[in-house]
């Protein structure tokens, strides 16, 4: 434990917190991964694209989560003596991520923030990801609070601990997040399933868990619910 954090205030137990994921709920993720195949396709060729995915998924597999820094690390020892290799590293640092935000994302957050409080619950390493949610425009609109774990279904300790409330609302596009989560919680979450990205058309992926509270098809729907509904305040 650190000396100072003796210190701090412990925050106010709010009444709602609305938790946000980022990858295909907020940003359009799959699109980013399609630009990153074109970009190894056209300037890498077909070989160094196969051998950057299944790095990838590799890597994923052994971490829990994406890691393009270390997956192009591994690739770079692989392929030393090939110097345009190094480009890629500022093709992600540099990419408009702001462009890739779902339509209405951004007024959804407000939305949520004129009836409780917002932050984001993401998985991810420590570099990329915090990376993506400065650039893509998210970081200010969430004032702060950015919450980025391994697992975050492990973690939700943790985010209680930054972000005490009487109840949560999780809003994500993984249908097994969404479980756990309710597993843990039970009524003091409600959660929200956005069909966007590969998760909406997983079909094992949605018969092996049960429905969320809420489903929704696009972010921006939920700029048409009373979201103040949503919440569920317990005392």
């Amino acid at each position: 434990m650190m000396p100072c954090e003796s210190l701090k205030p412990m925050p106010e137990t709010a009444d709602t917190v609305f938790l946000f994921d980022v990858d295909n709920t907020l940003l359009d993720n799959d699109r980013v991964e399609a630009d990153l195949d074109r970009y190894l396709l056209d300037g890498y060729g077909a070989e160094l694209r196969y051998r950057f995915r299944a790095i990838f998924e590799q890597l994923r597999a052994e971490l829990g989560y994406v890691d393009y820094f270390g997956t192009l690390e591994r690739c770079r020892l692989e392929a030393m003596h090939e110097p345009r290799l190094l480009r890629l590293a500022n093709w992600l640092i540099d990419y408009k991520f702001h462009e890739r935000l779902y339509p209405h994302a951004i007024e959804v957050v407000k939305a949520a923030q004129r009836v409780g409080v917002t932050s984001i619950l993401s998985d991810g390493d420590a570099v990329f990801q915090p990376r993506k949610i400065e650039k893509s425009g998210l970081w200010p609109v969430f004032a702060d609070n950015v919450l980025i774990y391994i697992h975050k279904e492990q973690e939700l300790a943790d985010v209680e601990r930054h972000l005490p409330a009487r109840h949560y609302v999780m809003v994500d596009d993984k249908p097994r997040i969404l479980d756990a989560i309710k597993r843990i919680w039970a009524d003091r979450v409600t959660t929200v399933f956005v069909r966007q990205g590969h998760y909406a058309t997983d079909l094992k992926q949605l018969a092996a868990f049960p429905p969320a509270d809420v489903t929704i098809d696009r972010i921006g729907e939920l700029l048409t619910y009373d979201l103040a509904a949503l919440k569920k305040t317990r005392v």
